[in-house]
């Protein structure tokens, strides 16, 4: 074979293959969306008040932050999915759902008298809300270190930390259906404590999981 020819060959096979694994990510998340929506189903579900909370800028601002998390967690996910990856603007982006969040905070720190703050950081559901977020968000880690195994992550640990990120704010986005408390005070603690959980159980799993 032509070296012309053999290059031709390889780049074609690398090709086909991320479009594959494309899929089977693609696939992953669905798949991981789907569990992640009948464990809520079945545990906690929407609250009563859905429609008119949605209204509400607070409501809708947990559902901005923990969607923001998804599509850039989900992002580096994918980079690391692969050898040598290069993650470059990925690891910046992932600050874009914490300065969505500072933002809100700051904005509740100036409209909401000081005696009313500590009584919206600790809200009435802190303790449901670091179990149902981890709850929700175990299926959905072990389909996404399912599928980082079917590429070749050269950094396990960080590879599974990103799942982990991934599952968290997928869980989240579920959880903040059903939540009461929507100042940004609890989102900042609370959530970011839950997701955190799932963040280190998924390095660790993944030291294991996705070793070599």
């Amino acid at each position: 074979m032509e070296t012309k020819n053999l290059i031709k060959a390889i780049s074609s096979d690398a090709a086909a293959g991320r479009r594959s694994f494309g899929t089977l990510l693609r696939a992953a998340f669905v798949a991981a969306s789907v569990i992640a929506a009948v464990v809520f189903s079945v545990v906690a579900g929407p609250r009563a008040d859905f429609a008119a909370a949605a209204e509400t800028w607070r409501f809708l601002l947990k559902f901005v932050v923990t969607l923001a998390l998804v599509a850039t967690s989900g992002a580096v996910a994918i980079a690391l999915a692969r050898p040598g990856a290069r993650l470059g603007m990925r690891v910046a982006l992932l600050a874009a759902a914490p300065a969505i969040l500072l933002g809100a905070v700051l904005i509740e720190l100036t409209t909401i008298a000081p005696s009313e703050w500590a009584t919206r950081l600790v809200g009435t559901n802190n303790m449901v809300c670091l179990t149902l977020i981890p709850l929700i968000g175990l299926g959905p880690l072990a389909i996404f270190l399912v599928a980082m195994r079917q590429g070749a992550p050269t950094q396990p640990s960080l590879a599974g930390a990103a799942c982990g990120l991934l599952a968290g704010g997928l869980a989240a986005t579920l959880y903040a259906a059903h939540c009461f408390d929507d100042s940004p005070f609890f989102v900042a603690t609370w959530y970011t404590l839950a997701i955190a959980i799932l963040t280190v159980v998924g390095a660790i799993a993944g030291r294991y999981v996705l070793r070599w």
